[in-house]
């Protein structure tokens, strides 16, 4: 039987996702005849397991280790026997109409040898990578210095994501995303598979690279669209992919662009100068409150020196850096150790407990080292100053109820659902079970409006899909839950791209699970109220807080306090 086409996709953990993917891709071939490759890249959460049970038509190619992605597309690439092949990242969802669309475009288009569609994000806007340039040194110049952000509209600038392009234009493009690549197999036959030497990251644009130079067409075909939700399989291993992204794009200069000698080494300094800034990013994303905090507390110290000295760094030179140095690193050990960076963040109460911790710490240590203990005024000045303001700007992002760089809430979320029937009935009564955050639901959107205003489970039907934009702002909508079998997943890509522009996540309730699909994440519904187990010896903040603690009350003078009654 000749087979139309070929779906692989490679997965590694991402188990859930890769069941709502399989199961839009199950409909989405109806009246194609196709067969789908799942390479397992040796998942440890069951991956295997679900495709077996619940999609025996699927075929499993089971790897015992991570061979990466270029080696398992592979793999499936050598056996696949469709005129026309598809790899598809798991994190995604497809319209019904997605493959069917491609296949018409390569009818209809002889020298196009590669295909991608329309990505968006979760959130409705617009995946940049899903048509670029190749990174010529040029192009990768102005992307790595930021020229590209700061001038999105021009042509000399904005070549790698090709942002001054309409998005809703057919384009020939020099690469598509990796997430979704339809390539004819003669084509692949001409230019063999992915290249190994890529672990992931890079086989992408490389392979475009290839076929372009065999003298194939490649196009941005934004027809029908697909959702990905990016770097889901990353953030579930020990993979470095910074460090993994960079060694990639190393490959490919070193492979492409040898020619260009002088060229070729600005970009590789430009690489590891974008790498490190990339490593700084993602550290003060994730601990920006420690940031803060710090900030804080060299204020206070600096406040304090003022009012004793009436001049700031009046200390003698020999107390410097130390001076600057130990109370921030107190006033960290003492929040950690109160939670406030852990399972109690943003607590007012338990930051106040923390900030006095510190003080306490600090006034000891000034007891024990004279030759630091130059003011009392200072550490009182400090300790005034950090009880108002390190709990204070929490206080303030509470009001606010909404912590920049991060998705978080600190006031109830408030949710729209979009759906009826049992499963609206089973995810309410979930909602209203969690325990691990505050949530509200708003309302009920329904197809039409002629039950608009009956309850389910005591929520109201307020609105219909034709009036959820007006919803969503009238009722300050945080979340938006589709029930995926409720809605075909075309209309859940119309409304998403209807309101990309509010401040909303968007998020999608599987069809047989208890999890919903996000942004960045997967929530479960029946939450159960235990402690937050976070202690992770081989996590850094642990390390280093235990080594502090060590060090403080494992030495002779703490003892001598105890003695004499001073904790």
């Amino acid at each position: 039987m000749e087979v139309d086409l070929s779906i692989i996709i490679v997965n590694y953990n991402v188990k859930d996702f890769l069941e709502n993917a399989l199961r839009s891709i199950e409909k989405a071939i109806e009246g194609i005849s196709a067969e789908v490759f799942v390479v397992d890249n040796a998942s440890e959460d069951g991956s295997v397991e679900m495709v077996k049970q619940k999609f025996p038509w699927v075929k499993v190619i089971a790897n015992k280790q991570n061979l990466g992605f270029a080696k398992a597309n592979n793999q499936a690439l050598k056996i696949a026997k469709g005129k026309y092949i598809l790899l598809i990242n798991p994190d995604t969802i497809v319209q019904e109409d997605t493959f069917k669309v491609l296949i018409s475009f390569f009818e209809s288009h002889p020298e196009c040898g590669m295909a991608g569609c329309k990505i968006l994000n979760p959130d409705g806007t617009l995946q940049l990578a899903c048509r670029r340039s190749f990174p010529t040194p040029w192009v990768a110049f102005t992307k790595m210095v930021g020229l590209s952000t700061l001038f999105p509209k021009s042509k000399i600038f904005a070549k790698y994501n090709l942002t001054y392009l309409d998005p809703d234009v057919i384009t020939e493009v020099d690469a598509v995303s990796g997430s979704f690549m339809m390539i004819r197999r003669e084509v692949y036959e001409q230019v063999g598979g992915l290249d190994d030497d890529f672990f992931m990251y890079g086989e992408d644009i490389d392979w475009c690279y290839r076929i372009k130079k065999a003298g194939w067409k490649i196009y941005y075909v934004p027809l029908t669209q697909i959702i990905h939700f990016k770097g889901e399989s990353t953030r579930r291993s020990n993979i470095d992919e910074i460090r993994v992204f960079y060694d990639a794009m190393r490959i490919f200069v070193r492979k492409h662009y040898r020619e260009f000698a002088l060229l070729g080494l600005i970009l590789k300094v430009g690489i590891v100068v974008r790498g490190l800034i990339a490593m700084l990013g993602k550290f003060i994303k994730s601990y920006w409150d420690m940031v803060v905090d710090v900030f804080v507390v060299l204020i206070s110290f600096m406040v304090g020196e003022f009012i004793r000295f009436n001049a700031i760094f009046a200390l003698p030179k020999y107390a410097y850096p130390e001076v600057l140095i130990v109370p921030p690193l107190v006033v960290w050990f003492s929040l950690y150790s109160f939670g406030v960076y852990t399972n109690r963040k943003f607590s007012i109460g338990f930051s106040l407990l923390g900030v006095w911790f510190s003080a306490l710490i600090l006034s000891t240590m000034t007891f024990f080292f004279k030759q630091y203990a130059f003011s009392r005024m200072i550490v009182i000045v400090m300790t005034v100053f950090n009880t108002f303001f390190i709990p204070g700007w929490r206080l303030v992002l509470r009001i606010f109820g909404k912590i920049p760089f991060v998705n978080i809430h600190i006031i109830a979320k408030r949710v729209l659902i979009v759906g009826t029937g049992s499963r609206a009935v089973s995810l309410i009564k979930r909602l209203k079970r969690k325990t691990s955050e505050n949530v509200k639901i708003v309302g009920i959107v329904d197809y039409d409006l002629r039950k608009l205003g009956q309850k389910i489970d005591d929520v109201e039907i307020i609105g219909s899909i034709n009036t959820i934009e007006k919803v969503i702002r009238d009722k300050k909508v945080n979340d938006v839950i589709f029930i995926s079998d409720d809605l075909p997943y075309s209309e859940i890509f119309s409304i998403i791209s209807r309101v990309k522009d509010k401040n909303v996540n968007f998020k999608l309730a599987l069809v047989s699970s208890d999890l919903v699909l996000s942004k960045a994440s997967i929530d479960s519904l029946d939450d159960v109220p235990v402690l937050d187990i976070d202690y992770n010896i081989n996590k850094f903040l642990n390390k280093f807080s235990k080594r502090i603690f060590d060090i403080f009350f494992d030495n002779p003078a703490f003892d001598f306090c105890l003695s004499f009654g001073i904790f």
